[in-house]
């Protein structure tokens, strides 16, 4: 495997440097900022979602525009929150995975840069909408799209986002992907995507029964006809039903995930969070199917519950991660320990003149300017008369003794001609007058 593994994955090498902290620890930072980050994601997404199907269903009942202004009051809040605790796990991921998260940074480019707008975009609607909400009541279409564009803004940047992170995992892919579309095609994308929708509304239930629910919260001042167990047993169905389709999304999650990095400690680890969601859920069922004043009964211990799985999921997609990079970081590790011993070894035997100087023809007394930038772009893998990296300059000039526009050609965008060379790269940035000394030069070589 680790052949094959070889053969069709860049493999770069590693910066060979210590961490700042134990693994154990940066992993065990990593995990928890990660969840503690996407709470609020969740809390910030679910809530815009909410607010907005409020909003639209307050045309016909004002009950629910006013439930949509209470929502709306937390979404910033949570937004500020979500932007805070994402600085941790964003450096914690940096340090563990330098190479595998810039790696797909830079193959999703411009998409992954945006991210940096967008948020800025979503952020200031959210704060338009909120800050107009009477000064726009007689205008509720203006004022719900704004929040609509907020939502579909919120809804693309986790796309984004989960593209990336779902392509570092898979550097055998690296050389066949286009940029962010084409990244969008790789396993799993999309049933995590839409796992991740119904966690945010999950949690944002939660929430909302909580945050109706508080004693110092003036609810009869707000609303005249919806109750506090209206919108409790709301929020109660919003997170069990979400936590149903969850439990039919997962199966697919992991099936859909390739398997280099399904193996029995995942599958264990999954297994166990999802065991300890069940008596959750029926507490739940129990809640919003029985009598009203027992709405609040169990909400403690299902909070815990959840919040158990949750753990146990974060920890599963850690897990996932570490078996399927296992196997190309033994690569990696190898090509770096490889580099620093060549590396030493060039330190302490620093290379000797070349026996054989230049010649250069009596004829081409202009030369000494194709000789700079031959030093500058060439001298690296090609010596006068030895084999290097690439072939010897003599070899150059006698393929291309009476060929000058074909070599100019050649070294502008070069093939692979021969097996026991690798492909030289290209030098675009060179210009014709460049060029012209620099084939000039070559072809003096005697």
């Amino acid at each position: 495997m680790i052949t094959l593994l070889q053969a069709n994955t860049p493999v770069p090498r590693d910066i060979p440097l210590e961490l700042p902290l134990p693994e154990w620890i940066l992993i065990a930072l990593l995990i928890l900022s990660f969840l503690a980050h996407i709470v609020f994601v969740n809390l910030m997404l679910g809530g815009s979602i909410l607010t907005l199907w409020a909003q639209i269903k307050g045309l016909k009942n004002k009950e629910y525009d006013t439930l949509a202004h209470e929502i709306a009051k937390t979404i910033t809040v949570n937004k500020s929150l979500a932007v805070v605790l994402g600085v941790a796990p964003l450096l914690s991921i940096n340090t563990l995975y330098t190479v595998y998260f810039y790696s797909a940074n830079a193959l999703t480019g411009l998409m992954w840069i945006s991210i940096i707008p967008l948020v800025t975009i979503a952020f200031l609607l959210t704060y338009l909408h909120k800050y107009t909400w009477h000064k726009l009541d007689n205008n509720k279409p203006l004022h719900i799209s704004i929040i609509a564009a907020a939502v579909l803004v919120f809804l693309f940047i986790p796309l984004i986002f989960l593209t990336n992170i779902n392509l570092m995992l898979f550097p055998e892919k690296w050389g066949t992907i286009k940029g962010f579309v084409s990244a969008l095609t790789l396993p799993n994308v999309f049933p995590r995507y839409l796992h991740f929708i119904c966690a945010s509304m999950a949690v944002t239930g939660l929430f909302l029964f909580w945050y109706v629910g508080r004693k110092k919260y003036a609810f009869e001042s707000y609303f005249h006809t919806l109750t506090r167990y209206d919108i409790k047993k709301k929020a109660y169905s919003l997170t069990f039903a979400m936590s149903l389709f969850q439990f039919m999304i997962g199966p697919i999650v992991l099936l859909t995930l390739p398997s280099k990095g399904v193996k029995w400690n995942l599958i264990l680890v999954i297994f166990s969070g999802a065991v300890i969601a069940l008596p959750a859920m029926y507490q739940m069922w129990k809640a919003i199917t029985g009598p009203p004043e027992n709405i609040d009964r169990h909400y403690g211990k299902v909070i815990i519950a959840m919040t158990i799985t949750v753990l146990f999921m974060g920890s599963g997609r850690h897990i996932y991660r570490a078996n399927a990079l296992a196997p190309h970081k033994k690569l990696m590790a190898a090509k770096t320990a490889e580099f620093e011993k060549i590396s030493a070894e060039a330190r302490l035997h620093p290379p000797v003149e070349d026996e054989n100087p230049v010649e250069i023809d009596s004829s081409l007394g202009g030369a000494a300017k194709g000789a700079a930038i031959f030093q500058s772009n060439c001298s690296a893998c090609h010596k006068p008369h030895e084999k290097l990296v690439g072939p010897p300059m003599t070899e150059m000039a006698n393929i291309y003794h009476d060929n000058e526009m074909g070599l100019k050609s050649w070294i502008k965008a070069p093939g692979k001609k021969r097996a026991g060379y690798p492909q030289m790269p290209g030098f675009p940035q060179l210009s014709e007058a460049d060029l012209n000394e620099l084939t000039k030069y070559i072809l003096s070589i005697k």
